[in-house]
């Protein structure tokens, strides 16, 4: 399941990681950035997604930046989350040092003039718009995340906590932001493809070596308290069925503990033959659908158990339901035989994964930025070794009501 790669560092703090697939004409091109919502500030929030669409306009020499790609057979993509902001590219591995031209010259030099963040900035309000007030339950993220989080920055959703941030950036608050986070030294590098590793080394070293590192620190992170109590919000809103939403905080990616609650969600929502679909939904008069996932989020996270109601069924009634689910869940506890089909499950879709050379790259970019590559492995390591045990030691310690966050979303369609 391995893969090769190399793994080098520029003076300017710049990760470069390489991975050589000989299968490959077509090459993936990186480009991961160590900034997400979590290094926003309150008042200025949604400006990582704002530069997502910020890096696709021009930058010093490069007018049209998805044109210039598309002439050399390349195309590009992006997305922000609370943690990262990754672009990456795809063309002829003959091509790739257009690659290397386009990015660097967007990283050092990307067009920030008044016309363009006013165009960007009609845009991301019309994506707001759309996506997060106008949709039926869009705005879960937006009422969930600011009563699980009291402190962290984990409490306002990527695209920001009001349309009003946005309205409000000043040319000098996106200045700064691009300044303290759009840097070499914040930001992994990795080329996949039928390459020689010699030959991309000079490549970023011509690209990219010149470019200084952030000067100004990124924004300090508050850490969130421990949280002893249950909190909950009701809404109320024209959609069709109430929807419940119950979350548990959980330890962040790479922490111990993590790897455990994973496994949890797995082991309870995993598929049609699951138990939360066997007795929630199909043996249940409550949900019409329910699930259960981890945010996967590199500070504590959340653990999340959410479901939209029959016609007719209030959300309190089917987390009263979903609470006796879960008290059974804890009391019986989880078998061997169970955990190893999760277990297989899981190597079964990493295995699966891995065919693509896009994922393969983006997942060492993204364990680079947990610390190594290397963690990519390690994590499925130790993954295989959890006892049954281990399982539910951290099921009772995640699990418990004062740990919980609930959004009653109701219908007022009743």
């Amino acid at each position: 399941m391995k893969f090769p790669y190399e793994r080098h560092f520029l003076d300017n703090g710049l990760e470069v990681i390489i991975h050589p697939d000989p299968h490959s004409k077509i090459a993936v091109f990186n480009l991961l950035y160590k900034v997400g919502s979590r290094n926003e500030k309150p008042g200025k929030t949604g400006l990582a997604h704002f530069f997502e669409h910020l890096m696709f306009g021009s930058s010093q020499n490069v007018p049209v930046f998805d044109r210039a790609l598309e002439r050399v057979g390349g195309n590009c993509n992006a997305f922000t989350s609370p943690d990262i902001t990754n672009y990456y590219m795809t063309l002829p591995v003959s091509n790739l040092e257009t690659a290397f031209w386009l990015e660097s010259d967007r990283m050092l030099h990307v067009s920030l003039v008044e016309k363009t963040i006013e165009t960007q900035r009609k845009v991301v309000l019309e994506e707001f718009k759309q996506r997060y007030l106008n949709q039926p339950y869009g705005d879960i993220w937006h009422l969930l995340r600011p009563i699980a989080y009291e402190v962290h920055p984990y409490r306002w959703p990527t695209i920001g906590a009001t349309t009003e941030d946005i309205v409000n950036y000043t040319e000098e608050d996106v200045w700064d932001f691009y300044k303290k986070n759009y840097a070499p030294n914040h930001a992994i590098l990795v080329i996949g493809g039928d390459v020689n590793p010699r030959e991309i080394m000079k490549m970023a070293e011509k690209w990219f070596g010149d470019i200084p590192p952030a000067s100004q620190p990124q924004e300090k992170i508050y850490q969130e308290p421990e949280q002893n109590e249950k909190r909950e919000k009701t809404h109320t809103a024209a959609v069709p069925t109430d929807l419940l939403f119950k979350t548990f905080k959980m330890p962040g990616k790479g922490e111990v503990g993590y790897l455990e609650a994973d496994l949890i969600t797995d082991i309870l929502g995993f598929g049609k033959s699951s138990p939360i679909e066997q007795e929630l939904v199909r043996g249940g008069k409550e949900f019409a659908s329910c699930g259960a996932y981890i945010l996967g989020s590199l500070d504590p996270g959340l653990l999340v158990f959410s479901g939209k109601m029959e016609a007719g069924i209030s959300s309190q009634d089917a987390e009263a339901k979903l609470d006796k689910f879960l008290e059974e869940f804890l009391q019986k506890g989880v078998d061997e035989l169970t955990l190893q089909k999760v277990k297989n499950q899981g190597e079964a879709m990493k295995t699966y994964e891995s065919i693509q050379l896009i994922n393969r790259v983006m997942n060492l970019a993204f364990y680079a930025n947990l610390g190594h590559p290397d963690l990519y492995w390690d994590e499925f390591d130790r993954k295989s070794s959890i006892t049954p045990n281990q399982i539910m030691d951290w099921a009772h310690t995640l699990i418990r009501p004062e740990k919980s966050t609930v959004l009653h979303y109701q219908s007022t369609n009743k």
